[in-house]
């Protein structure tokens, strides 16, 4: 009887164990193919930026900022390099821009923002974006 009881206590703290483990729970798909493009944003871009329209933050607000001159939303304090940028933010410029911002606009105040190196989550931001046109 002793023996079954030893047996049963080292079955029963093994499981305990692997329920434990991170291993042995359901794990969330790593990288941009579970993310979706909200998530994406709320990862990459919240912190600072908000999609609500007429609601900014340490950053513009984003709401419908496909066709947006840059620089031009009422009511922000943009750099002077953003003012002076001289376009309209389409998709590509945003690929470009999200991925590293001082090479589209030199002197912008995205600061400590360094880019995003992922491309699917680039794309998965832009078409979240691209919701509130």
């Amino acid at each position: 009887m002793r023996h079954g009881r030893t047996f049963l206590i080292g079955v029963l703290s093994g499981l305990a164990y692997m329920l434990a483990s991170p291993s042995a729970l359901p794990q969330a798909p790593q990288g941009a193919e579970g993310v979706s493009g909200q998530q994406a944003f709320n990862n990459a871009c919240r912190t600072c930026h908000i999609m609500r329209e007429g609601d900014n933050r340490l950053g513009p607000n984003l709401h419908k900022i496909i066709g947006r001159k840059a620089g031009s939303l009422p009511d922000y304090g943009f750099s002077s390099a953003m003012k002076e940028a001289g376009f309209v933010w389409d998709e590509e410029k945003l690929d470009r821009f999200i991925a590293n911002p001082d090479e589209v606009v030199p002197g912008n105040s995205m600061k400590p923002y360094g880019g995003l190196s992922s491309s699917e989550d680039r794309k998965k931001i832009i078409a979240f974006l691209a919701q509130s046109r």
